[in-house]
């Protein structure tokens, strides 16, 4: 009997999109990446168009994951400890909407663990503002260029160094 794997999806925004893919693709059971663009109304759009701020759109990683190796509630653990959630529209020194703190679920359990995870952040009292991390339904993922794929991989670096 041939063992069947269970792959699932989640999509998050938490900066630029090359330190994000770069941070999950260590996590243990997280089987692909894939850098891209999700959230507005431009279809796909360039890299040079959402930088523009005129297509909706963040930066985003969309993630494949095992679940029987790494939970949601484990991947929205590191979404939460590799950003500041408390920056609108901006990660260190990428300023704009496209750089957005947003979770994009995929269904009714990924929205009500996303929302639960979100509360426990702001309870927790580890932030001195308030918590913007927008969490919104999944719409059409456009894939960034190529260039962005790995990019931090490679390059050799391991952070955006900000």
């Amino acid at each position: 009997m041939e063992e069947t794997i269970t792959h699932e999806k989640a999509t998050f925004g938490a900066g630029c999109f090359w330190h994000v893919e770069a941070e999950f693709r260590r996590v243990k059971g997280v089987l692909a990446t894939k850098a891209g663009y999700m959230g507005g109304w431009k279809e796909h759009p360039t890299y040079e168009e959402v930088c523009s701020r005129e297509t909706g759109h963040a930066e985003v990683v969309e993630v494949v994951y095992d679940p029987a190796q790494v939970s949601y509630d484990e991947l929205l653990g590191t979404f939460w400890s590799i950003h500041d959630p408390t920056q609108l529209n901006r990660q260190g020194p990428d300023i704009g909407t496209n750089y957005r703190s947003v979770i994009f679920f995929h269904t009714p359990e990924q929205e009500q663990a996303a929302r639960a995870s979100k509360e426990r952040e702001e309870r927790s009292g580890r932030y001195a503002r308030p918590i913007v991390t927008e969490i919104a339904a999944a719409s059409t993922f456009w894939w960034a260029e190529e260039y962005h794929q790995q990019y931090l991989e490679k390059r050799g670096g391991g952070s955006c160094n900000w």
